[in-house]
């Protein structure tokens, strides 16, 4: 498996508390994996993706190489790293994880002990039966057109209905300005979903930015029925990566 590689040589696995989403606040292990099929401008794990001679613009205008950002482990090897910390609720992140899934699934079989799995995806590719049966939530995530990408590229319909028809799929969106609730709105009715399925978070790594964007964030939950999210570990620990 392709996982995210830390400055000193180690995989990106930590033991942190889930910072945004219907689980805010949740201790939990995070793998982070490598590899992602979008290239939002403003991601913030843009060395999952953003590699040396690809065309993909990113707004920090830094590209990594691509063989010091990966390193590459079985499921068996990844398994007693997680297993290590005393924590039962996993988060599968990346990237796109589910670039991965069938590794996925072998990897799950490793872990009778973890009792709730999330895994966070931006939407665009669809699961197999057998993943599907595994994490307790989906955090899909949608991409507006604030991330720079056409719309071919970051909204896949077949996918997306797939995930609107599973009771354990959540939906996220990121919010730069006001204007993006128009597209927020447009797939919620094309998706059918209910505003209670809907978490809006404000765009941004840095708190005074997160703060500018919440402020009108906020009230349009309260008044539209949609979830506020946060993002708890910027607020903590800034832009630090493992955290």
């Amino acid at each position: 498996m392709k996982v995210s590689r830390l400055a000193d040589g180690s995989p990106e696995i930590f033991h942190t508390l889930q910072g945004e989403g219907a689980s805010l606040g949740a201790p939990a292990v995070f793998l982070r994996l490598s590899l992602c099929n979008l290239h939002c401008h403003w991601c913030d794990t843009p060395y999952t993706w953003n590699w040396e001679k690809t065309p993909w613009q990113h707004q920090d205008g830094i590209k990594f190489s691509k063989a010091e950002q990966i390193i590459e482990l079985t499921p068996a090897e990844i398994a007693p790293l997680i297993s290590s910390y005393p924590c039962d609720r996993l988060v599968l992140t990346g990237g796109e994880p589910l670039l991965q899934q069938d590794e996925l699934v072998d990897l799950i079989k490793l872990l009778p002990e973890i009792h709730f799995i999330e895994v966070e995806t931006n939407g665009t590719q669809i699961p197999s039966e057998e993943f599907i049966r595994i994490p307790t939530q989906f955090n899909v995530s949608p991409k507006l057109s604030n991330s720079g990408m056409d719309e071919k590229l970051r909204l896949n319909f077949k996918a997306l209905n797939r995930f609107a028809s599973l009771g354990t799929a959540l939906f996220k969106f990121v919010v730069c300005n006001q204007s993006d609730l128009d597209e927020v709105r447009g797939l919620q009715s094309k998706l059918n979903l209910a505003s209670g399925r809907i978490h809006l978070m404000p765009e941004g790594r840095d708190a005074g930015t997160l703060r500018r964007r919440s402020l009108w964030l906020a009230d349009i939950c309260r008044d539209q029925g949609y979830r506020f999210s946060p993002r708890l570990h910027v607020l903590l620990w800034g832009n630090e990566r493992a955290k």
